[in-house]
């Protein structure tokens, strides 16, 4: 076993990856960038080495100057965690020829499946059944490819993943404007616009088959369903699948341990399928996506059902030791779910979102994976993930519930959140059924992204909190006569006034809307007309939070500070913090609603920003290549003369 190993990563996975070796016994270097010089991961490894910079490419994709930090410190090994550069033939040959060990798959492996196409003519060879389309190296005449295939079908980025350049085509009209856009998002993401042409399955599920080899032989650790999916990005990841059947699991199983062995593969990695479920789970109906050469971000529930911890295998195996387990050693227990909690404006377009984290609280029965603090700042930089929450049920109904219950008790203020998405889709009837596909959540998405909305006890609890009264409460003095104060609040975009009596120390009358609530503090608790209530408030720096089963945001208004308002539609915000990609006009220009303005770029995804009204650029005030804040003003319109 390895006595000191570099972690060439940040954020949650850096912070999972230092709990197994501190629990090993093995020492941890951490490195970092100018960004996350404070991050948790940091503080949490034996030593830190700094990196500079702030983007990605400025810091933890500077392979060099990882290496150089390894063996400055003595490292043994480098472990990738996933993203960055855990999946860089380049990197890993690198790393050995350095003389360190890369906890991961070999330089070849990574080759072999890294390109889609080439994969699927291995996995052929190899016995795994492929879906059917076009891995051809040639790039032209593939609008002919397509009608071959028949629509619909799926336009792929041969060097992709996590959805970028890729694009669902249903008519032959539409085939050369998608094949575009994918070409353009995978040269820009991957730096290779190669595409491959594949049949869309009607009624897709997502479900892959986690396997670790040791370079000659493989066991695979039973499968993921990930079918809960928004734009081809998971959402919620559960083990096992449900409705999976003991001849599906032998033989979806067998053929990702002939995958795996296909390449000489060792380590942890991915077999990912999709199925055809439009007549339930049939042996005969998957075929191979793609590998994952790398830990996947969902591993924690293939832990939970089989009580395997996953990065202990990969360092005994780096380290020179045998497969932990055989394949009949291995079982499943009980089942899991994984929810991904990111900063995210889910009723914008699932926009990623920045802010201090001003209050954040888990539940402490759930396992949480998080590479951040109370306090710490979600950068535009880096993903947006705040957390991943694993639970665990001896069925899957137990484990689901048990998941409603801890997206509930999860409180974070100081940024929006998916939380309230993410407890939508556990509520789901479909998803609670096990009648899960990848056209879930599209199908009903303006029903899972409507906002909670607070009753009026919830806005009673606010309006005492804003007054001062939260979690500092008015005590220790009484009054000779009721104390009437207004209190401002903004919430879901509309001021509302809050009229708070205070009849004595903790205790308030609260008119509201019509409403008339008596509001108690009760130590640590609240009560509400009388009645003892769940509720947590939390006043930051951004307003008030009420954690009541759902959370509910308000602002507080500060009336000595009214910023000038501009009309809707006159102006053009940033929805999110990013990079201005393109300004497609100027002063001058005549636009109609709908028209292009700019395309602002974030997490390598690229969004349309469009006029909301007809009218004349008065004012472009950002040009190309310039980083923006969400809120920053970007261009004015004005009536047309």
């Amino acid at each position: 076993m390895f006595s000191k190993i570099l972690i060439a990563n940040r954020g949650e996975i850096a912070c999972r990856i230092i709990e197994t070796c501190r629990r090993l016994g093995v020492q941890t270097v951490a490195v970092f960038s100018d960004v996350d010089a404070s991050a948790r991961h940091v503080a949490l490894a034996d030593e830190a080495v700094s990196l500079g910079g702030t983007t990605p490419a400025e810091s933890y994709l500077r392979a060099q100057a990882i290496i150089d930090a390894a063996l400055a410190t003595g490292a043994q090994a480098i472990h990738p965690g996933y993203g960055f550069l855990s999946e860089n033939p380049d990197f890993v040959e690198a790393v050995e020829q350095a003389g360190l060990v890369f906890i991961g798959p070999s330089a070849q492996a990574i080759r072999a499946m890294g390109l889609k196409d080439a994969a699927k003519a291995l996995m052929q060879k190899a016995g795994v059944p492929v879906v059917p389309g076009y891995h051809g190296a040639a790039q032209d005449g593939l609008a002919e490819k397509a009608a071959q295939i028949g629509y619909p079908v799926l336009i792929k980025a041969v060097a992709g993943g996590g959805g970028k350049g890729m694009r669902r085509v249903d008519q032959a009209a539409d085939f050369d404007a998608a094949l575009d856009a994918a070409r353009s998002e995978a040269m820009k993401a991957f730096g290779n616009d190669a595409v491959l042409i594949e049949k869309y399955v009607e009624k897709p599920r997502h479900i892959e088959i986690q396997v670790f080899g040791d370079g000659t032989k493989a066991v695979h650790l039973f499968e993921r369903d990930c079918s809960l999916q928004r734009r081809h990005q998971k959402v919620i990841e559960e083990a096992p699948a449900p409705g999976m059947t003991a001849d599906m699991r032998e033989a979806m199983g067998a053929a990702a341990v002939r995958a795996a062995q296909a390449v000489g593969y060792a380590g942890a990695g991915t077999v990912e399928f999709i199925v055809d479920a439009s007549d339930g789970l049939r042996p005969d109906r998957f075929w191979f996506m793609e590998m994952n050469t790398r830990l996947q971000v969902e591993h924690p529930v293939t832990e939970a059902i089989t009580g395997v911890d996953l990065v202990e295998w990969q360092l005994r195996v780096a380290s020179g030791q045998d497969l932990p387990m055989a394949q009949e050693q291995l079982s499943i227990r009980g089942h899991s779910f994984e929810a991904r909690l990111y900063a995210e404006d889910v009723p914008a377009g699932f926009l990623p979102a920045t802010g201090v984290l001003e209050h954040l609280r888990f539940p402490d029965w759930v396992r949480v994976d998080t590479g951040v603090r109370q306090g710490d700042e979600i950068s535009p930089y880096y993903d947006p993930m705040i957390a991943k929450l694993t639970v665990h049920g001896m069925d899957r109904a137990r484990a689901l519930a048990k998941l409603t219950r801890a997206l509930g008790a999860t409180h974070i203020a100081g940024t929006v959140t998916n939380i309230a998405f993410l407890r939508a889709l556990t509520l789901h009837d479909d998803f609670g059924a096990g009648n899960v596909d990848t056209g879930l959540i599209a199908r009903d998405l303006d029903a899972l992204c409507t906002e909670p909305v607070a009753c009026s006890r919830t806005k009673a609890l606010a309006g005492v909190c804003a007054l001062g009264s939260g979690d500092t409460p008015l005590a220790g003095f009484t009054l000779w006569q009721p104390l009437e104060q207004n209190v401002p609040l903004c919430y879901q975009g509309f001021e509302i006034m809050a009229r708070v009596t205070t009849l004595a120390a903790g205790q308030f009358r609260v008119e509201i809307e019509g409403a008339i609530h008596d509001v108690a503090r009760m130590g640590d608790s609240w009560a509400v007309d009388g009645a003892k209530v769940t509720a947590r408030v939390v006043r930051s720096a951004r307003g008030v939070s009420v954690f009541w089963t759902n959370a509910y945001h308000f602002d507080v208004p500060d009336p000595l500070d009214r910023s000038t308002e501009v009309a809707g539609g006159d102006i053009t915000l940033a929805p999110m913090p990013g990079l201005v990609r393109v300004v497609a006009v100027k002063p001058g220009d005549v636009v109609v609603q709908g028209d292009r303005l700019a395309v602002l770029e974030a997490m390598k995804m690229e969004h349309e920003l469009k006029a909301a009204r007809d009218g004349v650029v008065s004012q472009v005030m950002v040009s190309e290549g310039a980083q923006v804040a969400a809120g920053d003003q970007l261009i004015l319109l004005e009536e047309n003369q």
